[in-house]
């Protein structure tokens, strides 16, 4: 009996010490401006602060900002929660391989990437191939302004992808008939939605996992198979000559999606760090998340908050309990 309360009162006495350990356990998570690193990085916030018991800050940033935080390690932003490679590739090379500062995640999930149109357009009008919208009906219909070019979303400004796309656009053959736009993501889910209404033509960059999927009806166009010889692209971050350098003429490669945190947070927040380390999501996580968001209106915190409830056994998992 005496061992059994020695045992309890040194149990008592370690968790009571460990209060101020946790206590000290923070992070702050950089919040790019998509819908899915939203949904991550609540789901990565909401598990530190009600199962580590740290503290959380959101910080709003585009990928080089944030990877440039992370790289100094003084603790401005500590993890990227949705870096797409090899979209992101210019920064893990630099930070990752490099400079060694910033650790990737092991888990990734897979993405796909390409341009979409409604069903219903694409059916009215043949469309199936990106090189469907050089042709001059399709682009005629997709030309809200007036100026004798279709527009097509090619995603939000500071996003490698949409450099990516700016060089396809022009190496595709489209820049006679297509006028790529950058606008910030609820720019183009808003004009889906008007193109749909109006029975307009509207083409825009896509990508699984996404909300997109669930809200409208929305078909993603063929490129030419990937091949790795057309396909030389260069970011901004590396050649201020990026788009005269790079040559784009072929579909992405699906993607591995995972997340990315500074090194200096192993020594700050050990247990933020090992939790990091084991975190795991699916691209179907990822697009009921980003779903309950862009479609039914909740605040990220609150769907992440809802995720968890339902899926605690994996976040046990996670957290190595």
């Amino acid at each position: 009996m005496k061992t059994k309360w020695n045992t309890l009162g040194l149990a008592a006495a370690v968790s009571f010490l460990a209060l101020p350990v946790l206590a000290s356990e923070q992070v702050k998570i950089g919040l790019p401006s998509w819908t899915g690193a939203q949904a991550i990085g609540h789901v990565l916030g909401e598990i530190v602060t009600s199962r580590i018991g740290g503290k959380v800050e959101y910080v709003p940033g585009n990928n080089a900002t944030i990877f440039q935080a992370m790289d100094q390690g003084k603790g401005d932003i500590d993890v990227h929660p949705d870096v797409w490679l090899p979209n992101q590739q210019s920064f893990t090379d630099k930070y990752v391989k490099e400079a060694g500062t910033v650790t990737l995640s092991s888990n990734p999930y897979e993405g796909n990437q390409g341009f979409c149109v409604t069903k219903d357009f694409g059916e009215a009008n043949d469309i199936t191939d990106i090189a469907d919208l050089g042709r001059p009906d399709v682009a005629a219909l997709m030309d809200s302004d007036g100026n004798g070019k279709g527009e097509m979303w090619i995603g939000a400004p500071g996003w490698a992808s949409a450099n990516v796309n700016e060089v396809k656009t022009r190496d595709y053959g489209l820049l006679d008939f297509i006028e790529p736009i950058r606008a910030e993501e609820s720019v183009k889910t808003a004009r889906i939605k008007d193109s749909i209404a109006k029975g307009e033509g509207y083409a825009f960059y896509c990508y699984k996992p996404h909300a997109v999927w669930f809200m409208f009806d929305v078909k993603m166009l063929t490129e030419p198979t990937f091949d790795p010889a057309k396909y030389a692209m260069i970011q901004p971050s590396d050649d201020a000559d990026w788009y005269e350098k790079s040559s784009v003429a072929t579909k992405d490669a699906l993607k591995d999606v995972q997340i990315a945190w500074s090194n200096s947070l192993e020594e700050r927040s050990p247990a933020i760090a090992e939790f990091f380390a084991n975190f795991a999501l699916t691209a179907d996580d990822v697009s009921g998340l980003a779903f309950e968001i862009s479609a039914n209106g909740k605040d990220p915190a609150d769907a992440a908050r809802e995720w968890i409830a339902a899926n605690s056994e994996r976040v046990d998992a996670m957290l190595g309990l």
